[in-house]
């Protein structure tokens, strides 16, 4: 029992927490992060308190005050494209949240699925609109309470069996920790994080988030992350890699993720309703009024060879000539 939730069993463990799958007084499914960064924290088994070195105490204790600003931060948004913060509370030498336990499978699992079937398109563009049309809904949210994600990749867009796309795994102790200390190692996802992440002294934005955002895109036009940006600002092949893509997506969603991916962070749109209003662009988007499974469900469809046999005949024509 931690802060009146039963632990039931270990969901997952990162660099910096635990997350398990909790009972809540009322008997609900409930997740629970902890904060445990394992370059500073160790822990017997059996053991509710951490054990952390002295020379690493100051550090842990600025992660766990970041861990706990995010926890209060993320209560005050509700919004179904957010993991719903329900609960923060101190115990144990560490800080603990409580968000809502989700089922489903993450856009990485999607991708990796897609991707191995090895066909032309790892998931149809009015699929990517939809999806990231939901995603952005939820950042600009986020953006507008102040707040950053700075680790916004497929394995944190969660899609849930309710069709519902969720981000998950905000990241405020994590920018904490890789700035403070020098010994911690840098806490992007290469491919993912923004050139302005690889740099201490550079400034961090909306356009940080967006950067990831494109890449995303990418990652599900191409089934593969990008280049990291440090390859990019050396030898730059996003272009070429999203020119043999013309005629499988649109012209307008190519120019969109390189508008997203620009190394420079003032060429990117700076703001998420400046993306957003591109991104849905009537002349480009083809929406239907079908569930997210549903339209995950005609992906597949799609990419086993059902086209022109499958329910997706009968949803209205696109506007425009893009696939």
């Amino acid at each position: 029992m931690v802060g009146g939730y039963r632990i039931v069993r270990k969901l997952a463990a990162g660099g910096f927490g635990v997350v398990y799958l909790a009972v809540d007084p009322q008997g609900q499914q409930v997740a629970v992060k902890e904060y445990l960064p394992a370059s500073l924290a160790t822990r017997a088994p059996g053991e509710l308190l951490p054990q952390v070195q002295p020379d690493k105490l100051s550090l842990y204790r600025l992660g766990l005050k970041s861990f706990f600003e995010e926890g209060r931060a993320l209560a005050q948004i509700s919004h179904a494209s957010v993991v719903s913060v329900l609960n923060f509370f101190r115990e144990n030498d560490t800080v603990y949240m409580v968000m809502n336990y989700l089922e489903g499978a993450s856009l990485q699992d999607f991708i990796i699925t897609a991707r191995d079937l090895k066909k032309q398109k790892v998931f149809r563009e009015s699929t990517i609109r939809s999806l990231f049309d939901e995603v952005l809904r939820g950042l600009r949210i986020v953006h507008q309470h102040k707040m950053l994600h700075l680790d916004i990749k497929p394995a944190n867009i969660f899609v849930t069996d309710d069709n519902k796309s969720v981000l998950i795994d905000f990241g405020a102790a994590r920018e904490v920790l890789s700035k403070e200390g020098s010994f911690i190692r840098p806490m992007y996802t290469p491919g993912f994080a923004a050139p302005e992440m690889y740099r201490r002294d550079a400034s961090m934005g909306p356009w940080t988030d967006i950067y990831a955002i494109g890449a995303c895109i990418y990652a599900c036009m191409q089934g593969y992350p990008p280049n990291d940006a440090p390859q990019r600002q050396d030898k730059d092949r996003l272009s070429l890699a999203l020119s043999r893509l013309r005629g499988v997506y649109s012209d307008n969603l190519i120019e969109v993720v390189e508008w997203c991916m620009a190394l420079d962070s003032l060429a990117r749109p700076q703001s998420v309703f400046a993306l957003q209003k591109e991104l849905s662009r009537e002349t480009e988007r083809s929406y239907t009024k079908l569930s997210m499974a549903e339209r995950m469900r005609l992906q597949f469809d799609n990419l086993l060879g059902s086209e022109g046999k499958s329910a997706k005949d009968k949803v209205a024509p696109r506007k425009a000539p893009a696939k």
